[in-house]
């Protein structure tokens, strides 16, 4: 039996940070984990940031609801999920997620949350379960299921390198040199053949 398990932000929507970072115009935003694999660093320079410009959950959530699903991710993940369980494994908040998987079809998500202060500031996060991606694929393996992942930044490598099959998916340039041992795909169609290679195997 296999799952695959995708990342979400640069594999089926936009980065959300940057978009956000796009329509404030704070570059500072703009960094993601495909810059800063700490991700505990990352959250707490964002989280300042978000603090030093005022700005909290409304803020962001309005910006999240003019973000649509990548040109053919909904296909993509109707077409996998034909043949194949999906979960997506994603760093990003359920604050943030729920109208994504609307416009995605209702996937399944694990992701982690958001500390929310009474005057709708971004005061804190807490993780699922640490390393949450390796975490999960492990916990998924040790009830009996083979994992396929794909992603494309470095808090993704864990999973895809402890999978039995594992894609980068419009990853960076310096990633794809550092993992020369991963395939690397650029489009839906090359994924799911990918894909649907291994589960037929």
């Amino acid at each position: 039996m296999y799952i695959t398990c995708l990342d979400l932000e640069g594999v089926l929507v936009p980065e959300i940070w940057i978009a956000f970072a796009k329509a404030t115009g704070i570059e500072e935003l703009k960094k993601t984990t495909r810059d800063e694999p700490d991700y505990d660093k990352l959250m707490k320079y964002r989280i300042g940031i978000l603090k030093e410009h005022g700005l909290g959950l409304k803020e962001i959530q309005d910006v999240i609801a003019t973000i649509d699903p990548m040109p053919g991710a909904k296909e993509f993940l109707d077409e996998l999920r034909s043949f194949c369980q999906v979960i997506i494994l994603s760093d990003t908040f359920t604050q943030f997620a729920s109208p994504l998987m609307k416009k995605l079809g209702w996937p399944t998500i694990f992701c982690n949350s958001l500390v929310i202060g009474e005057n709708g500031e971004v005061t804190d996060y807490k993780m699922r379960v640490e390393n949450s991606k390796y975490t999960t694929v492990k916990a998924l393996q040790s009830i009996g299921y083979d994992t396929i992942a794909g992603g494309d930044s470095y808090n993704d490598l864990g999973m895809i390198k402890a999978s039995k099959a594992g894609f980068l998916f419009k990853s960076p340039d310096k990633i794809k040199e550092d993992n020369p041992d991963l395939p690397a795909f650029e489009n839906y169609d090359e994924l799911l053949n990918a894909i649907r290679e291994v589960v037929n195997s």
